[in-house]
């Protein structure tokens, strides 16, 4: 891992460019089962639980301390438009098991992809070298964890044809263009996922889980007077076909076409430091890059946040709570079970101003001496599981939106970002800022765009001296990249005030 420099969390929807044909997505029969019990995702992956005590057993061979396996099948589907027509398809189906051995606080890893008794046996014979001691292992009976259920769906998205769906990302298209005339061109996308996990380990805990998650965005190229401006507007939740209406459309496009509009107002502010305001919903990316990431324990464990000394200290005024939390229902970030098999949690990590909690993986509450919260998360079945955030936020606070505002001589109001880089060790900061307003006399006023927010971590996260009460979860298509890893997540934010952030503006 190099923590020093990471990519900024991400919410393009980028679509691959060149028309094909439109494939019927492959339909497989296990899909056609309704997954409700153990048995069914055990009959899934072909597997027993005698022989996943076989493997387990091969896993602790050589004196490991723990082991796990997890198995994951998961199908993807993606369509996008352009141009006026849905020239872009595509399906994928990957499915394995990865097998994870842990001595004190190293990790031995191996997956197979193919779920053959004698493969998955070979890849925990390797997976178990980082012991090197042979030691005999007698596997427990096995006990049943049924998962929760906060994304509960009516309607499958394996159950859901091509042409159930192109007719959504043709209608955003239309309706974009139909709400101004200064539109020259859409872009629309929309995919979904359905991820089926069976997790097992040396304690002998059985549990499962069922996964849906869909996207559906759009971006809008404007041209007025020689200029051209664009923007990207998206939903991504853990819902099911039942979630695209008309009134979604209709919400997309017209969000993508004001933000876009906006645009053409816009100017560079004078840059300096000043007070920054920062706006409900999607500028809880300041909570998951430059202040969340800190609070992740594999970085305090090995000392590299500047969080590490500073457990149970004042970090933030008392009516500053910040939340990580997998229990959203529906939420993209939410999950029933971590990918460690733990049950997911909510999770203050500041508890008012007073740091409550890190985020802890299975190592880093052993090393800690505490219990899991629910933070363990690998991409696939192909990583080992990581602290990673789901959905973070700030609950609201006791001041109003306006009284904020108005509190600022002079500044700068911002609620749509786009990219930037963290220094996860510092907590120093830059984001780029898409939109947003001046402030001068207590009142917006220009429209600002194409600036740069610098500061420091820790340091923003003790000058907020005001929150409002208009919390706001941003529903995009949030995804969080760390030590080659993706997974979903989502951020919040009310209304804040931070008293002093340089802003990259015009001289």
């Amino acid at each position: 891992m190099k923590p020093t420099r990471r990519d900024f969390i991400t919410t393009s929807g980028t679509l691959i460019a060149g028309g094909i044909i439109i494939p019927p997505f492959i339909k497989l029969s296990p899909y056609d089962k309704t997954f409700t019990t153990v048995k069914d995702y055990l009959d899934h992956f072909e597997v027993s639980v005698e022989i996943l005590q076989k493997i387990i057993v091969a896993a602790m061979s050589k004196g490991g301390d723990y082991a796990d396996l997890f198995f994951e099948n998961m199908r993807t589907n993606s369509l996008g438009l352009e141009d006026g027509k849905v020239n872009r398809a595509y399906s994928n189906i990957s499915s394995g098991v990865g097998i994870r051995v842990l001595k004190g606080d190293q990790t031995g890893f191996a997956y197979s992809e193919t779920l053959r008794q004698e493969d998955m046996i070979n890849a925990a014979l390797m997976a178990a070298n980082i012991a090197g001691n042979g030691s005999s292992f007698q596997p427990a009976g096995h006990l049943l964890k049924k998962p929760a259920g906060y994304y509960n769906i009516l309607r499958k998205w394996d159950e859901v044809t091509v042409k159930d769906k192109v007719p959504f990302v043709q209608k955003i298209n239309d309706k974009v263009f139909s709400l101004d005339n200064k539109v020259v061109k859409v872009n629309a996308f929309l995919s979904d996922e359905t991820s089926r996990v069976l997790f097992f380990n040396s304690e002998g805990i059985l549990t499962y889980d069922y996964r849906p998650m869909v996207s559906f965005g759009t971006v809008c190229i404007m041209q007025q007077n020689g200029r051209t401006e664009n923007s990207y507007s998206a939903r991504s939740f853990r819902k099911g076909y039942e979630w695209l209406t008309g009134g979604l459309v209709d919400e997309l496009a017209e969000e993508v076409v004001e933000r876009t509009n906006l645009l053409f107002e816009a100017v560079r502010p004078k840059g300096g430091e000043m007070p920054v305001v920062m706006g409900a919903g999607g500028s809880g990316i300041l909570l998951h890059e430059a202040i969340g990431h800190t609070f992740e324990a594999d970085f305090n464990r090995k000392g590299t946040s500047v969080f590490s000394d500073k457990m149970g200290r004042k970090v933030a005024e008392s009516f500053v709570n910040i939340i990580d939390d997998g229990t959203v229902e529906h939420n993209r970030g939410s999950i029933n079970i971590d990918d460690e098999g733990n049950e997911t949690q909510k999770t203050y990590l500041v508890k008012d101003g007073i740091l409550n909690s890190y985020l802890h993986d299975r190592i880093s509450s052993r090393y800690y001496g505490v219990s899991p919260t629910g933070n363990g998360r690998r991409e696939s079945f192909r990583h080992i599981p990581l602290p990673r955030m789901r959905a973070t936020y700030m609950e609201p606070g006791p001041h109003s939106k306006n009284e904020i505002i108005s509190s600022v001589k002079y500044g700068v109001f911002v609620d749509n970002f786009s990219n930037g880089q963290v220094n996860i060790g510092a907590g120093d900061f830059t984001f780029f800022v898409k939109s947003g307003y001046l402030i001068e006399n207590g009142k917006l006023t220009s429209p600002v765009k194409d600036i740069n927010i610098i500061g420091n971590g820790p340091r923003a996260l003790a000058d907020i001296t005001m929150v409002s009460n208009d919390f706001e979860i941003d529903n995009g298509t949030w995804t969080c990249g760390k030590d080659g890893q993706s997974v979903p997540v989502t951020c919040g934010l009310p209304t804040v005030l931070v008293k002093k952030l340089t802003v990259g503006g015009s001289v």
